[in-house]
């Protein structure tokens, strides 16, 4: 990662990884180690403006010819394995491995180092695994380019920590010449000047140190049109006085972040006599206060606090750009703000010389909203006004509060708002204050009255949700049971309030162990009930989310409970409510508001599993008829996947009757489109089968399971076998033989494919028999033709023909264009397999007239590819070539690769007479 994006071998060969959209997918990957990154993500990083329409294809393709590059190098063998998520994807492997990890390993290693030699000879060690701009050979996108600069950020935190530990070793002419490279790069980076001058005048260069800040403070001027900042003011007045190198403390000689800017300022507030202090006017302000006091009223800092690496670089990012600035920490309940927030103040706590004031305005709380001339009150006495000087009003206190903050370097936290009206009175006056804001509400009104920056604070990953187990219970329970600690961090979503309530009822029991106690939290029914301690608890925090949303919102988070999944739509949640999808797109907007449901697109949400279960224990009473209306409007979403995903198909099912009809359902441009909601679902709808069998709808699930085909189809070998073996087993007690005979004919050729002859054989015997008793004739030809393809499969030559040709004549006769093309191919197939060259080559045409470019290209590719065998087994060469030649590059254009490989080999199998080298050479591939 560190350098063009490369994966090299044991012996050090580079692996071919391809064009740049490859290296952009690894990538990502890469960026985001062991975790699932979703397609709609890694789509955005690889097209940086609109992605072409089959863009989920072409990605498929990209990771399928990864996996090849991976398996050709055996690198499973060393824990690298690129693994399918849903719709997501994830690169499991031993981050060790990754230069990125080994560089950030070094920089945490060396700030726990008091050695300066071996800060030295760490992190050259770590900075020479560079070779380059970080993810150098990708794409040019935002979800690249962020990880990129985070990592370069990185590279310019270790060269300034170099230098600065070169300079505690005295070697003043290495810390200049480390940090000289990088100032040139980097010539707006004031602090890294700042660090270069004094490291060149402690080297004896005093001239070349005055050079850089004249011409830093020129190019600031012509470039941007801003005056050098404090840090680098200060750094030039220690160059004038000639014992101040000498006399410069360690931990103020390396300015090199946002701490050191705030430290600047903080040296021009106390310094009066050096030319940079305060403003005369802000020193007035300050005299007609009275006595400064510095209040410091932030609680103590939080125990046990994990990771948030990006949420504490984005405050402190804010927070160094913007002096002043407004920063909202906004998130769910339960979700670790009031800890970050209070975390990030000790950390800055030397940035806020002038103090910090810190209030609880229990805006999400059992106790009412704290009111706002009470916190005024509390913050005029924690900066010196006495009591009885305290005004009256609450107009005078605002404008007494913000004459004594201005001027001042003041951190002011206003923790738990519910809203932006309750923050405005709270604002302080200075341009240096700088306030902190936390809500489970979005907040919207202050970003747009007063350019409050947002910074939002979501689950843990896992990997941190684990580390919190172990900062809380003791490192040694989580390594003794590491899945089980997993398993507990995964049940409880991620929320820390969740993960310390658990921690805690362990802590207190500790003969049950991690597993046993994961394996309570599994059980629906008690989840929120064991995840209570005492008066902290995930059901109370949400309930105070709960009571403060308009009555529409409330209303629709009732009918939340029966949903199965975690993504959630404005038609799913129009079904789940009954009511018009505009009323439940308002609702879902006011719970998003609040946090209670995550905004992930237009109309499309994500619903946590705890939100869900505390909305199920609201309204038990709700969730029968709220069930049936979600499974019926599954059923019918699914109608539309399919017709979307196998235009010019016919539908396996009908609704059930007695169905409900939705009032919207939701659109599907095409099959890509379609075929990437089956994906991103499939969890959700195998969830909502084991619902409707709960729940005795058989006739519900059968039809939820079935028309998943298209996706199946696709997926072939991806573990469906159980849910249509659920499939089979609810048409079985629904009593329906039509359902009977298309479960097991689609079982049977899962079965055949995943290589279980036996079990598929049974399976797809019966289906053309149950067709047939149900009057299912386009079952029936379906059954036959699937039964054929096995039989072919396992070497007989006799009964496939009559099948097919069997399933041919039932799907001619009640027009099923789709199953007669589909006969069409197969027969093509068997003919060709017994030698009956000029039969295939008829009924490949045949198939191939039929498939309009409205079906499936997979379709045509095998077509082509068949059509394109038989001609040249009829010595019709030329003619047989152009098919192959269509076929490639039909499966090239939609990423079909194992069509593609299939027609090559076909083409390759061909002689190689006089006409090879010119009909190649024409070819539009440019073979």
């Amino acid at each position: 990662m560190l350098g063009p994006v490369s994966v090299t071998t044991a012996n050090g060969g580079p692996l071919p990884l391809g064009p740049a959209k490859r290296r952009s997918l690894l990538a990502m990957l890469l960026a985001h180690p062991n975790a699932p990154v979703g397609v709609e993500r890694l789509t955005e990083a690889l097209w940086d403006e609109e992605p072409p329409r089959h863009a989920r294809t072409v990605l498929q393709g990209h990771v399928s010819r990864l996996r090849a590059v991976f398996a050709q190098y055996d690198a499973a063998a060393h824990g690298v394995e690129l693994l399918t998520q849903g719709a997501a994807y994830r690169l499991r492997l031993p981050e060790t491995l990754v230069d990125a990890h080994r560089f950030e390993e070094s920089l945490r290693l060396v700030r726990r180092s008091a050695d300066p030699r071996e800060v030295v000879a760490v992190l050259r060690e770590a900075l020479g695994l560079w070779q380059g701009p970080a993810f150098a050979g990708t794409v040019h996108s935002a979800p690249l380019e962020a990880p990129a600069q985070a990592l370069e950020e990185l590279r310019l935190t270790a060269v300034e920590a170099l230098a600065r530990a070169h300079g505690q070793l005295g070697d003043h002419g290495a810390a200049a010449s480390v940090l000289r490279t990088e100032a040139a790069a980097h010539p707006l980076r004031e602090p890294l000047v700042a660090q270069l001058m004094l490291a060149l005048a402690r080297a004896g260069r005093q001239a070349d140190a005055l050079d850089w800040f004249h011409r830093t403070r020129k190019l600031l001027a012509d470039e941007i049109g801003v005056d050098p900042a404090p840090v680098l003011i200060d750094a030039y007045h220690a160059l004038l006085r000639t014992d101040a190198p000498a006399r410069a403390h360690p931990d103020t000689d390396a300015p090199t972040d946002a701490h050191a800017h705030a430290h600047a300022h903080a040296h021009a507030h106390a310094d009066v006599d050096n030319g940079t202090a305060r403003p005369p006017a802000a020193m007035a302000h300050a005299a007609a206060a009275g006595p400064a006091t510095t209040p410091q009223l932030l609680p103590r800092r939080p125990r046990g606090f994990i990771a948030r690496q990006d949420e504490l670089a984005a405050l402190d990012r804010i927070t160094s750009a913007a002096p002043g600035s407004i920063v909202t920490l906004t998130g769910s309940a339960g979700v670790g703000k009031t800890a970050l927030a209070v975390h990030w103040s000790h950390r800055r706590r030397a940035d806020f010389p002038d103090g910090m004031l810190f209030a609880d305005l229990c805006g999400f709380s059992p106790t009412p909203a704290r009111d706002t001339r009470a916190v005024l009150r509390e913050f005029l006495l924690a900066l010196g006004v006495p009591v009885e000087r305290m005004p009256g009003s609450p107009a005078a206190l605002g404008a007494r509060y913000r004459e004594l903050t201005t001027g001042r370097r003041l951190l002011v936290v206003l923790d738990n708002a519910v809203d932006s009206e309750q923050i405005r009175p709270l604002l302080p006056g200075g341009d240096e204050c700088v306030t902190l804001v936390t809500s489970r509400d979005r907040l919207d009104g202050l970003v747009a009255t007063d350019a409050a920056r947002p910074v939002k604070v979501g689950a843990l990953p896992a990997a941190d949700s684990t580390a919190l187990l172990a900062a809380v219970l003791g490192p040694e329970p989580v390594a003794a049971e590491p899945e089980a600690a997993a398993r507990l961090a995964g049940l409880c979503d991620g929320l820390p309030l969740a993960l310390r309530v658990a921690a805690a009822r362990l802590a207190t029991r500790p003969h049950r162990g991690l597993a046993s106690f994961a394996g309570e939290l599994a059980d629906e029914q008690h989840r929120l009930d064991l995840l209570r301690a005492e008066d902290t608890g995930v059901a109370a925090a949400l309930g105070l989310s709960l009571r403060h949303l308009p009555e529409p919102a409330r209303w629709l988070f009732h009918h939340l409970g029966p949903h199965t999944g975690a993504t959630l739509d404005t038609c799913t949640a129009a079904a789940l409510a009954d009511c018009p999808p505009l009323q439940a797109a308002r609702a879902l907007d006011q719970l998003a508001a609040a946090q209670l449901v995550v905004e992930t697109g237009p109309r499309s949400y994500v619903l946590h599993d705890l939100v869900r279960l505390f909305a199920r224990s609201l309204a038990p009473d709700h969730e029968p008829a709220g069930l049936l209306r979600l499974l019926d409007h599954w059923v019918q979403t699914l109608l539309a996947a399919c017709a979307a995903a196998e235009p010019g198909g016919e539908p396996c099912c009908a609704l059930p009757p007695g169905a409900r009809r939705s009032a919207e359902i939701r659109r599907f441009a095409d099959r890509t489109a379609a075929l990437a909601w089956y994906s991103a679902e499939r969890g959700t709808l195998r969830a909502a089968v084991e619902a409707a069998v709960a729940a005795g709808l058989h006739d519900r699930a059968w039809r939820l399971v079935l028309l998943q085909w298209p996706l199946i189809v696709w997926q072939v070998r991806d573990g469906w076998v159980p849910l249509l073996e659920q499939g089979l087993a609810s048409a079985e007690l629904d009593g329906d033989p039509a359902a009977q005979s298309r479960a097991s004919a689609l079982l049977g050729w899962v079965l055949s494919e995943e290589g279980r002859p036996e079990e598929a054989l049974t399976r797809l015997e019966r289906a053309p028999d149950l067709a047939v008793r149900a009057g299912d004739f386009a079952g029936e030809a379906v059954a036959r033709i699937n039964l054929a393809v096995a039989l072919m499969r396992y070497g007989d030559r006799e009964r496939p023909g009559g099948l097919l040709a069997d399933a041919l004549a039932l799907a001619e006769r009640e027009g099923l264009t789709e199953t007669v093309t589909l006969a069409h191919q197969h027969l093509a197939q068997h003919l060709l397999s017994v030698g009956a060259a000029a039969e295939a080559a008829e009924h490949a045409a045949r198939g191939l007239a039929l498939a309009a470019p409205l079906l499936a290209a997979p379709r045509r590719v095998v077509l082509r590819t068949l059509h394109g065998e038989a001609l040249a087994a009829l010595g019709r060469t030329g003619e047989a070539v152009r098919q192959l030649h269509e076929a490639i590059r039909e499966a090239r254009a939609n990423a079909y690769e194992e069509g593609e490989v299939a027609a090559r080999s076909a083409l390759d199998g061909l002689p190689e007479p006089m006409w090879s080298a010119g009909a190649r050479g024409r070819s539009p591939l440019g073979e």
